[in-house]
């Protein structure tokens, strides 16, 4: 597990006290195996993976690399799938991580390139990133030079599968806790830039979670912000009476000049629409290492503009804006 001593030191000299004071009670609880059936097991799990030695670490390609495959042999590389393969599902990614390539769920490599050249540069910043998963963009963000990389998710598994390949890695300033957004304390205002990709179309009240992102970003710090919006105009927005593409938990998906408006009255600044892609099945779908359904699943087999509920097909929006 990761050493969160240098991560409390770290938060402590950006002013985050309010946080380091509970965050190691946050931690304890949230690790607790007593209340995790399956949690126990991946600890074994990643306790048994060996410290496998390497000069290769590469976080700038399109894959998160660690390790070569001819730095093991063949036997002990068929065992090491064969322990990674335990945590599945693998979502986000893809890793190579000494030869045994996991092609996950996402190519959120794809993501990474829609953005990175429309963001403040990361180099000696303090970094969040909100539902991040496996932490997967938390490792491009330090390969982006990132002083210290915070991710947050409250899935567990998530967690683990980032512990595994930070073992792998070695010592970083990079932490993936097992936590949402309403564990950090409010209105710190101590990140350089926080980045909420996926996010907000799961918040039942939008303009809190707009809020809550605002209060954690320090003057003039910057919100990556990615989400699945709609076409229309000002005021419009779609909010499911049922399910979206088979998620229950899916709540407003607004116009871009509506997420824009929704921006600009929590008080962000210079806000701008820097990419629109609609999600495809090329970029999300089924594999080796995600083997339950994926978006082809969720869309009309007979109109893939349109979910299985007859509603929008998936459209995400990357907004970036900063704090006054």
């Amino acid at each position: 597990m990761s050493d969160y001593q240098t991560l409390y030191n770290r938060l402590r000299e950006a002013k985050a006290d309010a946080w380091v004071d509970r965050l190691p009670q946050q931690l304890a609880q949230a690790f607790d195996v007593s209340k995790h059936g399956d949690l126990a097991n991946w600890l074994a799990l990643i306790a048994a993976i060996p410290a496998f030695s390497t000069q290769h670490r590469e976080l700038n390609a399109d894959m998160v690399s660690i390790g070569s495959g001819d730095e093991i042999t063949a036997a002990v590389k068929e065992h090491f799938k064969t322990q990674l393969q335990q945590l599945h599902p693998w979502r986000k990614g893809p890793y190579d991580l000494f030869g045994v390539a996991i092609d996950t769920e996402w190519r959120s490599d794809w993501k990474w390139l829609r953005l990175r050249d429309h963001i403040a540069p990361l180099k000696h910043r303090l970094v969040l990133d909100v539902g991040c998963g496996n932490g997967y963009h938390c490792w491009r963000m330090l390969g982006a030079g990132a002083k210290t990389v915070i991710g947050i998710d409250p899935t567990l598994l998530s967690v683990m599968q980032f512990e595994l390949v930070k073992k792998l890695y070695g010592e970083a300033p990079i932490y993936v806790l097992p936590l949402g957004i309403e564990d950090v304390p409010l209105g710190m205002q101590v990140f350089d830039t926080v980045f909420s990709m996926g996010v907000l179309y799961h918040r039942r009240s939008p303009i809190d979670h707009l809020m809550e992102l605002k209060g954690c970003l320090r003057s003039g710090g910057e919100l990556v912000l990615e989400t699945l919006v709609v076409d229309g105009e000002l005021g419009t927005a779609l909010l499911p009476e049922d399910r979206y593409a088979k998620m229950r938990n899916v709540w407003f998906l607004p116009s871009c000049d509506t997420l824009l408006s929704w921006l600009k009255r929590c008080g962000f600044v210079n806000s701008r629409v820097v990419d629109v892609t609609v999600t495809s099945i090329e970029e999300q779908r089924s594999t080796e290492w995600m083997r339950f359904h994926s978006l082809s699943d969720f869309l009309d087999p007979k109109n893939p503009a349109l979910t299985c509920e007859g509603l929008p097909a998936p459209k995400r929006a990357i907004i970036i804006a900063n704090t006054p």
